[in-house]
C-alpha cells in the first residue's frame, strides 16, 4: 500500500561524512569510516537500529540546505547517519493491543494488534525522537522549520501521535488520513518524543521532507529523505 500527499519534487540530500563535537555522520563509505575511526564510532551502510534512544527526525541546516539525519544516542560517542544508510527495526515486543474508544480509532479496530514504539522510553525497544537541536536560533523565521510526511509505502499505515486525553486528536502524522496536514513544526533547540505506530508487520518506506524560511525571507527546501522501517 502506498499513500502520498501531493508535493513539489524535493531536492535530495547528498551523502557525506561530517564530524561535530556531538557526533559523526555516517554515509556508508567504509573507507571513510575507517579513516575517521579516531573521531568517533563509525559504521558501514546497512546498519540496523533496534533499541535505545535515537532522533529519527534530526534536522540540520548547513548554511545552504536543510538536511535530515538519524542521530543514535545509544552509543558513545553518539553517531549520526544519513537516513538511507540505516534500517529502523520495530521489534515484535512492540506489539500493542488497540484500546477501545474513538480516541484510539486511528490505530485500527479495538482489540487488534499493531506495533507501537512508545512515547516514553521502553527497555528493549527503539525510542525515536524529533530534534531541532542542530538548528541555531535566529536563522529561520519563528525559529522553526516544517517537517512533512510526504508518502508511505508498506503493508499498513504509519501514525505518529502524542499521549493525551484523546490521542487521535494529537497526531502529527497519519499516512492514511489525507485530511490531516501531516506536517509539524520543528523548533530550534527542540527535542521531542511521540508514539510511532505501524498497523501491520512488514517493511515500510516513508518519505519525509523539510522546508523553512530564513529570517531574511528566503525559502529553503524542500529537502527529502527516505526512511526504512522493518516491523514485527
Amino acid at each position: 500500500m502506498r499513500t502520498s500527499i501531493p508535493a513539489s519534487t524535493p531536492a535530495s540530500t547528498p551523502a557525506r561524512v561530517r564530524t561535530s563535537p556531538r557526533s559523526l555522520t555516517v554515509v556508508g563509505a567504509l573507507a571513510a569510516a575507517v579513516s575517521l575511526a579516531g573521531l568517533g564510532t563509525a559504521h558501514a551502510a546497512g546498519t540496523t537500529l533496534s533499541q535505545g534512544h535515537i532522533d529519527a527526525i534530526d534536522v540540520e541546516y548547513d548554511g545552504t540546505a536543510l538536511q535530515f539525519h538519524v542521530h543514535d544516542h545509544s552509543v558513545a560517542p553518539a553517531v549520526e547517519y544519513a537516513p538511507g544508510d540505516v534500517v529502523l527495526r520495530v521489534l515484535p515486543a512492540a506489539a500493542y493491543t488497540v484500546p477501545a474508544g474513538t480516541c484510539h480509532s486511528h490505530l485500527g479496530t479495538a482489540g487488534t494488534t499493531v506495533y507501537r514504539l512508545p512515547q516514553t522510553e521502553t527497555t528493549g525497544l527503539l525510542w525515536p525522537g524529533v530534534s531541532g537541536e542542530h538548528l541555531a536560533p535566529g536563522v529561520f523565521q519563528g525559529d522553526k522549520v516544517q517537517v512533512s510526511l510526504a508518502s508511505v509505502s508498506g503493508p499498513g499505515k504509519i501514525t505518529v501521535y502524542k499521549n493525551g486525553l484523546c490521542p487521535k486528536n494529537n497526531r502529527s502524522y497519519d499516512s492514511a488520513d489525507t485530511a490531516l496536514a501531516n506536517t509539524r513544526d520543528v523548533a530550534a533547540g527542540e527535542h521531542d518524543h511521540a508514539n510511532w505506530a505501524f498497523t501491520k508487520a512488514g517493511t515500510y518506506t516513508a518519505t519525509f521532507k523539510v522546508s523553512g524560511t530564513l529570517a531574511n525571507g528566503t525559502k529553503v527546501g524542500p529537502t527529502s529523505a527516505v526512511y526504512t522501517f522493518q516491523v514485527g
